[in-house]
């Protein structure tokens, strides 16, 4: 009996424990949120999230997975999420506005099999208790902003199978374990190390390879800064597939034993400091692309065992001290397609036999010292001879003696082939099966493809067949899918964009398909075919499709903001709704306040006791603090360099905190200079990356401008102006601290020194993004300043190729007394200096707008503003024929901006830059009609002038970064499929 009653006690105690966690998972859910902003309507329509609430599932009543994808959610993830002790599965990828630090509370989540934070706005340092998801799989936290170095602790991970950290700013040494740490070499298990595109530094561990190791993919180390020699420990991981070590700083011999990866199909050791002989690669049967260019290996002749490489595809080794004559045998392998060994120095006579490789495409060998070409009027070939002697002799006309045009197979491309009809919205586009629809977008990253973007319609095929079959598996609600704009980033990925298209005649899909499409693509559920490789997916924002159709927190269909502001909506990530100060979630629940109110409740003494006792130990520190920061001019002289500066929310930097952030101002760390001083690079204590501009103790104006530029920095800000984080008044040092902004200037892109290529598009982007910024100062700055210093030099490109107005230390502000001119000293640099402010020395608003246009020529012609003595302005003038196509401008344009036919709207650009150099003022236009015209001539191409992202015309940077959206159906890749219900499983 008493027995029988201690048994029915227990599953009283049970079940009231169980239905205590359902309700309190439904609390801490609404805790999490709470700080969100754009959480789905229907959360705010259920009270249990477990009765349908978009993108959370519940096993037996508990949250086991959190799905919510390319949904704009703003805020933070909190240390709330720890609460959810069953949780399996958090995916919050592609929601840009989700910042801030990761809780070091995520590591007990014990449950955890797959934490996916793709492309969101995560910064701070990953939290060491990472390493204590004992049962995570997968881990994929690439594309946000987080600094410091990677963990050691994720070495206890041990069933990790997919590790990717990439495209962060992650620093420091790779680590490896020893008697008392954990290290990466501990993941055995693992297929997937992906931590490219950091800033990794130090060697390459040879303890972090073993024969133990079941790795398949090391896109490891591209595009760090790691240096040291490769160890031979990676000729023992037989498992390898591919080896990417490209753009390091690696030096020495490549070890002999790499002979060993048999199985290896891409190697990439480009772009390195390498020496010794030329490393043989006999055994490497499988191997299709073997990029060793950019390196500094001894001369060397191409070896008779090439011609066995029966799989090899492309073969590139520019520029590695490579002689001798080619052999013809080396064009006669059977799936040989592109061969690049320009920068060499090859000679003789160059025999490409008439039987060559079917498959072959292009051979490049430009700058050699090839004499004589056996096979002028036979070759079928795209041969490049440019810079050899062959093509030096006097007469020479053959096609192979000048660059080619960069033009894409005309095989390569399928328009849709649907009658033209005109869709209901501007930005609906026409899917493969003829419907209008709002399609869910992004770009596929491919990192280790064997493809060109040139891949021929059967390639896209199989891309296409392989992912409406897994669609198709996971029965999501896809109608069909188009791919566009196939390109190669710097960093040699393969990247397309992606429209999928909606089903059942729906327009859009809702948050559950958007979030079963998301899912497939960022946790890999979808396997391309091998020639694609392993790939990353980057989704766009959907939210606002759904705001245009009626399903977006409250919006209407029939709301003419919608309408009229669209594209603002995109551009800033937001919703109609929440920008006119509507209710974007509508109102929690009064039972949160209840239940979470009582736990607060509970924490607050002991809150309290602890706050107490750190309160008296930080007062001493806050006090030092305090006396500088309060008055960080306390030795300013107003006498010599004016009055006090006024500074709103700039930070006060100690001389000796500046010290620590670059290594002592060490010469390593130095990336610019000018008449102001010297500009370092730095990272803050938090991981923050700096540019710290310090001044010459010798300066004469260094005062003035440090004054101006502080005054004016601290309060405007602008996503197209340089951001001040803070300055130096220290031990007589005068030091400005700004964001630091990775790709440098526009004029080291156009002058070829980036070794970024900028297209039409990406150009147009940039004048856009500059106008922007110039624009913010003329008309919303109060009062308004004139920036007096606009060039090529002053704009610089981040990480997304977005422009940013830089230099603002001879900037004027418009004072209340006079909003039209001020009168001045003119200042500036010449072949951008205004020639009405030069007479008058009154200084105006459209100073800058002379400025601008000579920009704006300068993005065209990529030549400096004055050139042995003849000025832009003017050989643009004498050029021009308004009667002819590109207005005859084809000797002055710069060669890398494109082909005649991709320009379109050049001549509107032309127009637009001449106007803006007239001889007077009130003839030029305004920073504002020349952003409307800007946006004018991308609408005119097919661009949305308001997508976040600056990109070239497939919409990607030197790292794959960005999102380009070309809305027109002549852009798609069109492909249809089948129609399937909507179910997945996300295991």
């Amino acid at each position: 009996m008493g027995a029988s009653i201690v048994q029915l006690l227990l599953i009283i105690f049970i079940k009231f424990s169980f239905v205590a966690a359902q309700k309190n998972d439904y609390a801490y859910l609404q805790a999490l949120t709470n700080g969100w902003k754009n959480t789905p309507p229907n959360w705010d329509d259920k009270p249990d999230p477990c009765s349908g609430w978009d993108g959370i599932t519940c096993t037996n009543g508990r949250v086991t997975s959190i799905i919510l994808l390319s949904m704009s959610l703003i805020g933070t993830l909190t240390g709330d999420i720890v609460q959810f002790s069953e949780l399996q599965i958090l995916n919050l990828s592609y929601n840009k506005r989700l910042t801030g630090r990761l809780p070091t509370a995520i590591g007990k989540l014990k449950k955890l099999t797959n934490l996916i934070l793709i492309d969101c706005g995560f910064s701070g340092r990953l939290p060491d208790t990472l390493g204590s998801l004992e049962n995570l799989i997968s881990m994929s936290l690439n594309s946000n902003n987080f600094t410091g170095a990677i963990p050691p602790s994720i070495g206890n991970i041990k069933n990790l199978y997919w590790l990717d950290l990439s495209d962060n700013r992650l620093s420091g040494s790779i680590p490896v374990s020893s008697d008392t740490t954990p290290g990466l070499d501990m993941l055995i298990h693992a297929g997937h190390f992906h931590l490219g595109g950091n800033m990794l530094t130090g060697n390459l561990p040879a303890q972090l390879f073993s024969s133990n190791m079941n790795l398949i993919h090391l896109s490891l180390f591209e595009n760090n800064t790691l240096d040291g020699s490769i160890p031979s420990t990676l000729g023992l991981v037989q498992t390898l597939e591919v080896v990417r070590l490209d753009r390091n700083r690696f030096t020495g011999h490549v070890p002999s034993n790499i002979n060993n990866l048999a199985g290896v199909n891409l190697m990439y050791l480009s772009n390195n400091q390498l020496t010794g002989p030329m490393p043989d690669l006999t055994g490497l049967k499988r191997l299709n692309y073997l990029d060793l260019s950019n390196n500094s290996f001894d001369k060397w002749s191409i070896p008779s065992w090439f011609s066995d490489i029966n799989s090899l595809t492309k073969l590139k080794m520019s520029n590695t001290n490579l002689e001798g004559v080619l052999p013809a045998a080396l064009f006669s392998l059977p799936e040989l397609q592109i061969v690049d060994l320009s920068d060499n120095t090859l000679n003789g006579t160059l025999d490409i036999l008439s039987t060559h490789s079917k498959q072959l495409q292009q051979v490049d060998l430009q700058n050699n010292q090839i004499v004589e070409f056996t096979q002028r009027s036979q070759s079928t070939i795209e041969l490049i001879l440019v810079g050899n002697p062959v093509c030096m002799e006097s007469g020479v006309t053959e096609k192979f003696c000048s660059l080619p045009e960069n033009t894409t197979p005309s095989d390569s491309r399928q328009s849709n082939k649907c009658v033209p009809m005109k869709c209901s919205h501007s930005l609906q586009i026409m899917s493969p099966n003829c419907r209008c629809a709002f399609p869910y977008t992004g770009n596929l990253f491919f990192r280790a493809s064997r493809l060109s973007e040139h891949g021929i319609s059967t390639d896209y095929d199989s891309l296409r067949d392989s992912m409406i079959s897994s669609f198709q598996m996971s029965q999501l609600p896809v109608d069909s899918v188009a791919f566009a704009n196939p390109s190669k980033t710097l960093d040699d990925y393969l990247v397309i964009n992606l429209h999928v298209f909606p089903s059942n005649g729906d327009e859009t899909f809702d948050r559950n398909g958007i979030n079963g499409i998301g899912w497939s693509l960022s946790n890999q559920t979808f396997k391309p075919p091998p020639d694609f490789g392993t790939y990353v997916f980057k989704g766009d924002d959907y939210e606002y499709f759904l705001a245009l159709v009626g399903q977006g927190r409250g919006c209407q269909k029939s709301n003419p903001f919608i309408e009229t502001n669209l594209l603002l909506v995109n551009d800033e990530n937001l919703f109609c709704c929440y920008l006119m100060g509507a209710s974007v979630s509508g109102k929690k629940s009064s039972h949160t306040g209840l239940v979470v109110g009582a736990a607060v409740g509970g924490c607050v003494l002991v809150a309290l006791l602890i706050f107490a006792g750190m309160y008296a130990l930080r007062q001493k520190g806050r006090a030092e603090r305090a006396t500088h920061e309060s008055s960080p001019f306390a030795l300013w002289d107003p006498t010599t360099s004016g009055g006090v500066p006024q500074v709103k929310g700039a930070k006060a930097f100690s001389f000796e905190a500046l010290v620590k952030c670059t290594n002592n101002f060490s010469e390593t760390n130095t990336i610019g200079t000018g008449g102001y001083g010297m500009v370092y690079r730095g990272s803050l204590p938090n991981g923050q990356l700096i540019a710290i501009k310090r001044a010459k103790q010798d300066s004469t104006q260094g005062a003035l401008e440090f004054k101006t530029e502080i005054e004016l920095l601290s309060r405007v800000h602008h996503k197209n102006l340089v951001s001040l984080v803070g300055f130096c008044f220290d031990q007589g040092e005068q030091m400005l601290v700004y964001e630091y902004i990775v790709n440098g200037t526009v004029k080291d892109s156009l002058s070829g020194r980036s070794g970024m290529r900028l297209d039409w598009t990406r150009r147009l982007r940039i004048a856009l993004g500059a106008a922007k910024g110039l624009q913010y100062m003329h008309d919303l700055a109060d009062p308004p300043i004139i920036h007096r210093d606009v060039k090529t030099n002053n704009i610089l490109l981040d990480e997304r190729l977005v422009a940013k107005v830089a230099d603002f230390g001879l900037s004027k502000s418009l004072g209340d007394a006079n909003r039209t001119h001020v009168t001045t000293q003119v200042k500036g640099t010449m072949g951008y200096m205004d020639p009405e402010y030069y007479m008058t020395q009154q200084l105006t608003e459209k100073s800058d707008v002379y400025s601008f246009g000579v920009v704006l020529l300068e993005l065209i012609t990529a030549r400096n503003p004055i050139e042995r003595g003849k000025h832009i302005v003017r050989e643009v003038r004498q050029a021009m024929d308004k009667s002819k196509e590109l207005y005859n401008l084809h000797e002055v344009l710069d060669p890398t901006i494109g082909l005649s036919s991709q320009l379109k709207g050049l001549e509107r650009f032309v127009d637009l830059a001449l106007s803006c150099v007239e001889e007077t003022g009130s003839e030029r236009p305004t920073m504002s009609d020349i952003v409307k015209e800007i946006e004018a001539i991308m609408e005119l191409m097919g661009l949305n002038p308001h997508a976040e992202s600056a990109a070239n015309s497939s919409g990607y940077d030197d790292r794959g970064r960005g999102s380009e959206h070309l809305y027109t159906n002549d852009n798609l890749f069109a492909y249809s499929g089948h129609h399937f219900s909507m179910k997945f499983d996300p295991k």
